[in-house]
């Protein structure tokens, strides 16, 4: 669990393992275009077939109990897991951690990715109790990894009442990302120091590739640097610092789409952005939903973003567009307003140059459209995405 990184450490320790020759379930929310993208057997979404029929064999077992939307969806996954004999499950737990659905398991290891504030409606409005909520996966005498820098107390508090073997990066491991690649050290379970040298740079956070070669590390599992170093390049997650190129009307434009729509989610957008200025100028398409903190999440990349283009997502939630273009003209942004995310999205195509990069973000919705959108043209992932 975490604020933010969810997506890409569990797609990091997924890799991993079956680069090891291991079958792996992965199960994570919410998905962008398809409900199949929530369950992965090896690497592979879970077919309308294989989901149908877990479904059905709930809803007939299921007596007269009642199921939420997500209980269905999260039982069914274990549903095709067990059925799939499979050597590991990777679960993300979603919001909070403590009360996620998810949290009926008994994990051998617990990752905890970020704290941010996020969701304060129900996590509270301090990282002191996102913190709470988020140690409630720890399972006591289980190794409790934490890739915050520096937790909130309630979480080594609880550390230490279920006697967690606690890996923390900037103390149990670390990274130390330079100009052309990548450096890693962390312990293995009998405490020895382990360490990785000159790893490429990843379009995907290396804080998050950190925390899971930690995971894996402590799992005693085969250690070749080689292959760890081109499973690590390899591994891609739509939607988070996903670089395309696209056709549009004679001209080859360059995409970043990223899923990031708090502000700690925007801190470390802003930080990768700055570390990979384009040759021309960054122009942003950004939507974002109601109960989200709009300034919060804008301010960190006014310095990044010398146009924006905003419009209302596809959701009853979403903030209006007028709103969001207040917003940042208040910020003395220079800023244009939309009916529609691809109507803003071609706006922005319509001015932009070889040189200039477009940046989509703001919502799961944003980028989910934006796929949309792609896949009516011709597109081509960026071999490296950001590697700044």
């Amino acid at each position: 669990t975490g604020t933010n990184g969810k997506g890409s450490t569990c797609a990091f320790v997924a890799a991993l393992l079956q680069a090891q020759g291991l079958s792996v379930g992965v199960y994570s929310s919410p998905h962008l275009l398809r409900y199949n993208e929530r369950v992965q057997l090896n690497g592979v979404e879970a077919t309308d077939e294989q989901l149908c029929e877990a479904f059905a064999a709930l809803d007939a077992g299921r007596g007269e109990i009642s199921l939420t939307y997500f209980e269905m969806g999260t039982l069914a996954a274990f549903w095709l897991f067990e059925r799939a004999r499979l050597d590991v499950v990777v679960l993300e737990v979603g919001l909070g951690g403590r009360l996620d659905t998810v949290n009926v398991v008994d994990a051998d290891l617990a990752l905890v990715t970020s704290i941010g504030v996020d969701h304060v409606d129900y996590l509270g409005d301090t990282r002191e109790s996102v913190a709470y909520e988020k140690a409630g996966i720890f399972r006591a005498g289980k190794p409790a990894l934490c890739g915050d820098l520096d937790p909130p107390q309630p979480l080594l508090d609880k550390v230490r009442e279920l006697e967690c073997p606690f890996f923390l990066r900037g103390r149990e491991f670390n990274l130390d990302i330079g100009e052309q690649h990548w450096q890693w050290h962390g312990r293995d379970a009998r405490g020895q120091m382990v360490e990785l040298h000159n790893l490429p740079l990843l379009n995907l956070p290396m804080e998050n590739a950190a925390l899971a070669l930690q995971a894996y590390l402590l799992l005693d599992l085969p250690w070749d640097a080689a292959q760890i170093a081109a499973t690590l390049r390899a591994t891609r997650v739509v939607g988070r610092l996903d670089r395309r190129a696209v056709e549009w009307q004679g001209k080859r434009l360059n995409l970043l789409l990223d899923v990031g729509h708090n502000p700690h989610a925007a801190e470390y957008l802003a930080q990768r952005l700055a570390r990979t200025p384009p040759l021309g100028r960054r122009l942003a398409v950004f939507g974002l939903l109601a109960d989200k903190d709009l300034d919060g999440v804008v301010a960190p990349l006014l310095e990044s973003v010398q146009a924006w283009a905003v419009a209302p997502l596809d959701t009853p939630r979403s903030r209006p567009a007028a709103e969001l273009e207040l917003a940042l003209q208040n910020l003395g942004a220079r800023v244009a307003s939309y009916a529609s995310l691809t109507a803003a999205l071609e706006a922005q195509c319509a001015v932009a140059t070889a040189e200039d990069e477009i940046l989509l973000f703001g919502s799961f919705y944003c980028v989910a459209e934006a796929l949309e959108w792609l896949a009516r043209r011709p597109t081509e992932e960026a071999a490296h995405g950001i590697t700044g």
